[in-house]
């Protein structure tokens, strides 16, 4: 047989098991982007004989470091991806069990919160195994805040969380009905099994309330957000391998808070609560009410989030710094694939430099990578 080529009873192996193709393309990509790695050779037939034997293989930790740093690497609609080598990474691959699993969110809760000092950290549990599908976090970001809908369609909170919460609510959660009702984390340990709700620790969610650096009334609205943005419901491939318990954080850029959860329609819809509180002409879009309100709510965030000693970038540094990550990897001779709609802020984006050029195109067969977390 060539080096490096797929046995042929591996390639007759079921579409759901581990597909031994990408599991050599990426061995080889491991050993050929660290500096000083061994010939792959050795490795690659130890991998292609353990998934001829048992559907799948393990990653070495070096391995699964390096695979989910690759995946932010690769992560299309990331514009900080600068700092794709400092991701800390968390392997807890032996755990299955859903009481293990939510203790190990909460530790990297309090990890990645550092103080307030934010880290990127990733953390691995158990990979779906032939026969042997691993846990799901049902919440799609680690913390998060519930949303309600009353009979009459008054809405409560964030509707975002609307349908976790009823969920939650339906397994034994007692909610508190506030706008900013931290979510409990929602674990599935087996399909069809009924999911385990755990209440967040206090110690594991650093909450900033919201105030304005010129505008005191704006304390008074009694807003606030989470430091850490950590997403739960992605699945982690590496190497034809699915973790498809996952969560991973980077630090928040403003305007994810206050141009999207805060401002969107279909989220907080604050904008107009605050133009009025600013005394602005809202009779028509033509004021540009809507777009003066949005300045000054992110000009919030940003400055409570800076007076909590908590990180969080603005879209002009961080869109430089994106222009820094692709000018690297540029150099090494690996494209930066993004998609322009998610890279782009959304406020101001014609001011900043990452609006003005294209991009490499998206390869949905990119791998490592975070990808859409498939049904059981």
């Amino acid at each position: 047989m060539p080096p490096g080529a797929v046995p042929e009873q591996a390639r007759r192996l079921p579409a759901d098991f581990t597909d031994p193709a990408e599991a050599a393309a990426f061995v080889r990509q491991f050993h050929a982007e660290l500096p000083g790695a061994a010939d792959p050779q050795p490795r690659l037939r130890r991998v292609l004989d353990e998934i001829d034997r048992t559907g799948s293989y393990r990653h070495t930790p070096e391995e699964l470091a390096f695979g989910a740093k690759v995946a932010w690497r690769n992560a299309a609609r990331c514009i900080g991806r600068l700092y794709w080598r400092s991701l800390v990474v968390r392997d807890l691959r032996e755990v299955h069990d859903a009481d293990e699993v939510a203790r190990g969110c909460f530790d990297h809760l309090r990890l990645a919160t550092n103080g307030g000092r934010i880290r990127p950290v990733v953390t691995v549990f158990a990979p779906d195994r032939p026969g042997r599908p691993a846990p799901r976090l049902l919440n799609a970001q680690l913390v998060r805040y519930a949303g309600y809908q009353d009979p009459d369609g008054t809405r409560i909170g964030d509707p975002a969380g609307t349908q976790l919460a009823a969920r939650a609510r339906d397994l034994g959660w007692k909610p508190g009905e506030g706008r900013f009702d931290v979510l409990p984390l929602l674990v599935q340990e087996r399909p069809g099994e009924r999911p385990r709700w755990y209440e967040l620790p206090e110690d594991t969610t650093l909450e900033v309330p919201l105030a304005h650096p010129d505008h005191a009334w704006f304390a008074e609205l009694g807003l606030r957000w989470y430091a850490v943005p950590a997403i739960s419901d992605q699945t982690l491939e590496i190497g034809g391998i699915r973790y498809p318990a996952a969560p991973f954080n980077g630090w928040y850029m403003g305007t994810e808070i206050g141009a999207r959860n805060l401002a969107d329609a279909d989220r907080y819809d604050l904008l107009a609560e605050v133009a009025g509180r600013l005394g602005l002409d809202t009779s028509s879009d033509r004021t540009l009410w809507k777009d003066r309100a949005l300045v000054e709510l992110n000009r919030a965030v940003l400055h409570s989030y800076q007076e909590a000693g908590v990180t969080m970038t603005d879209h002009h540094t961080e869109s430089e710094r994106f222009l820094k990550h692709v000018a690297q990897e540029r150099r090494l001779g690996r494209p930066t694939p993004a998609d322009w709609s998610w890279i782009v802020p959304p406020v101001s984006g014609g001011l900043t430099p990452v609006y003005h050029r294209y991009y490499d195109p998206v390869d949905p067969s990119l791998r490592p990578a975070f990808v859409a977390r498939s049904p059981w």
